[in-house]
């Protein structure tokens, strides 16, 4: 064996070190938008408060990983992504603990948005990528990474739903915290810190103005349902955060060094990749949000599966795991055909399983099947949208471009919520002295998935063919 082949050799270990690194990070990272969920309905009870209050102990994680993502990605373009990835992780711990020692609704709402917070870790793991794996493994490595945020969720409802039913609720975030600390352990072990170049400066009036911003739309996004979409409360949030959002792009192509580059952002490939990542994150939500309920529903209904949580979360996991398996393959598939084709593809496979629904929902496996297909989908889709991004902007942008694609992930998923929460209230029927949703709701959310996921296939076919020279 050659010098030369003993080095490339060792150079692909220590790619596949970090490859797992980076993988268990952003897994553990999606694992906990989804903690809460299996006793989100007991929380008003355990927290002694409302059930409008319980709510933002979901509503607080999502939010703040929303926000996070761009700015996440632009501190790790200035200051090196390694310890970006360290401060996500022991962001995620702190936060973790403050879960497991809360007893009411206010510090667990501080937890929680401190575990939101390490969402940011995702997108600086896949900009991550291009300084420190060889460029034959970039798709591929790509493509596993971005499956991390499907997988996690999958995984987190069984898990989460046997802790809760065994354990204290409690018990929950102490197995966070371990999870947290393992992370931060690998990060700073495993992953190399590399100096980014040159001296830039975090424009910190563009992050708050951001978080403002954003938040407010996403809250007036999130709570219209709930507090109605005509009451002051959300017209407020909504009309105050596109203001501020105004302003703030304003402010943002007046900058030297702007938290997010516009203008790069603007160009063609990327606005219109982030376009479909909105219509692709609304696609995945919505069978995310409504699978469960339907397999919990009693069968009495006529059209409910009459699961337990924890059997829910089972039938669910498989569609985390397929994501898993495809992910190697669609980065292959990626360098066939090209991102933009994988892309339009993945948002076909989706809007086949929205189509499978809408006409089998009677049996669990109608809704395995339905899951799986879909998630099959989200992998290919998931795996292109980093690709199309990092292949046109510079290094230098890297973190914050992936970090604004996330963002407009998650707009997508917390429109997807507001939308099949309107369309499940707006057709129900009375069950035990309660309403619940029909079977033609049920449809109806379906076919909704069927038109986003529809127009995202479209909007991929619109992105311009070729690469930048920025490509990898």
């Amino acid at each position: 064996m050659t010098e030369q082949t003993r080095s490339s050799a060792a150079d692909d270990r220590q790619a596949r070190w970090i490859l797992a690194a980076l993988c268990f990070g952003g897994l553990s990272a999606a694992l906990m938008q989804t903690l809460v969920i299996p006793i989100q309905g007991d929380l008003p009870a355990l927290l002694g408060t409302s059930r409008s209050n319980a709510s933002w102990v979901v509503t607080a994680t999502l939010l703040a990983g929303a926000v996070v993502m761009p700015v996440a990605g632009r501190l790790g373009d200035m200051y090196g992504r390694q310890r970006v990835l360290a401060a996500s992780a022991a962001l995620m711990a702190a936060g973790s603990v403050v879960c497991a020692l809360s007893d009411t609704v206010v510090p667990l709402l501080v937890g929680r948005a401190m575990q939101g917070l390490a969402m940011g870790y995702i997108p600086v793991a896949i900009s991550l990528v291009r300084e420190v794996m060889p460029p034959r493994r970039v798709p591929t490595a790509i493509s596993v990474i971005s499956a991390t945020m499907g997988v996690g969720g999958a995984i987190a409802m069984p898990l989460a739903a046997w802790i809760a039913q065994e354990h204290d609720w409690h018990a929950l975030f102490l197995v966070s915290t371990v999870v947290s600390l393992m992370v931060l352990t690998t990060t700073l072990l495993v992953i190399p810190h590399i100096r980014p170049a040159g001296n830039a400066r975090l424009d910190v009036p563009g992050a708050l103005g951001l978080a403002v911003g954003l938040g407010g739309v996403l809250v007036g996004v999130s709570k219209g349902n709930e507090w109605g979409w005509g009451s002051p409360a959300t017209l407020g949030c909504l009309l105050g955060g596109l203001a501020v959002l105004v302003g703030w792009g304003r402010y943002q192509i007046g900058q030297r060094e702007p938290l997010v580059d516009l203008r790069l952002n603007a160009q063609g490939p990327v606005l219109i990749t982030n376009l479909a990542a909105m219509l692709v994150g609304f696609g995945m939500m919505a069978s995310s949000i409504v699978v469960p309920q339907l397999l919990i529903l009693p069968a009495e209904t006529g059209h409910g599966l009459g699961l337990t949580l924890l059997e829910s979360g089972l039938w669910m996991t498989p569609g985390g795991l397929v994501m898993l398996v495809l992910a190697p393959y669609s980065g292959r598939l990626i360098g066939l055909i090209g991102a933009r084709a994988t892309l339009a593809i993945g948002a076909g496979v989706l809007t086949a399983s929205y189509v499978f629904a809408a006409f089998n929902m009677s049996e669990p496996w109608h809704l395995l099947v339905t899951m799986c297909v879909g998630s099959a989908g989200v992998a290919l889709a998931y795996a292109a949208m980093p690709t199309l991004i990092l292949d046109h902007v510079p290094l230098s942008g890297a973190g914050a471009a992936v970090g604004l694609n996330g963002l407009m992930r998650s707009v997508g998923t917390t429109c997807a919520g507001a939308a099949m929460a309107a369309v499940l209230s707006s057709r129900t029927m009375e069950f035990a002295g309660s309403q619940v949703p029909t079977q033609t709701a049920f449809t109806l959310c379906f076919v909704v998935g069927v038109v986003a996921c529809l127009v995202g296939a479209g909007v991929a076919l619109a992105i311009p063919r070729g690469q930048a020279a920025g490509s990898h």
